[in-house]
């Protein structure tokens, strides 16, 4: 298959974000899975916990889902990443312009996050497909 690609012309990045014309380390190039897994993890737990301060006692349920979106969206849309994507030093960016993400880029990065697929298949520059289908990408700060 290697070779197939190499006679079509197309070769395989040498690291992550170098065909979208990033650096391949440190701030601005894109996040290793674990940073992203962890910021998810922990924007998971908050969102739990902070559900769970206003069911108590009884169980959360699917409200976690919706504070959990909330968690993800509005941060995202205005400061670029989540709690625990701040935790993590990692943070989401248009690929289209150094532009705020804003709400509606947000908003469909969190639906799409929702539905697990796009969010776990990725191509070798680091996206997923929620990141791919609204032109953004997770970066190091």
């Amino acid at each position: 298959m290697n070779q197939a690609r190499e006679q079509a012309g197309e070769s395989r990045p040498a690291f992550r974000g170098e065909k979208l014309g990033l650096p391949e380390s440190g701030p601005g190039s894109a996040a290793p899975l674990r940073k992203r897994l962890l910021a998810f993890v922990v924007d998971l737990v908050l969102a739990a916990l902070i559900t769970a301060a206003f069911t108590a006692p009884a169980y959360p349920g699917d409200w976690s889902l919706l504070t959990w979106l909330v968690i993800t969206v509005v941060p995202v849309s205005f400061f670029g990443a989540t709690p625990g994507m701040a935790l993590t030093k990692i943070l989401v960016a248009r690929v289209d312009a150094p532009k705020m993400v804003g709400p509606l880029r947000a908003a469909l990065r969190g639906l799409l996050t929702v539905f697990i697929i796009p969010a776990v298949i990725w191509n070798f520059d680091g996206r997923s497909w929620h990141d791919r289908i609204s032109g953004t990408i997770v970066l190091r700060r």
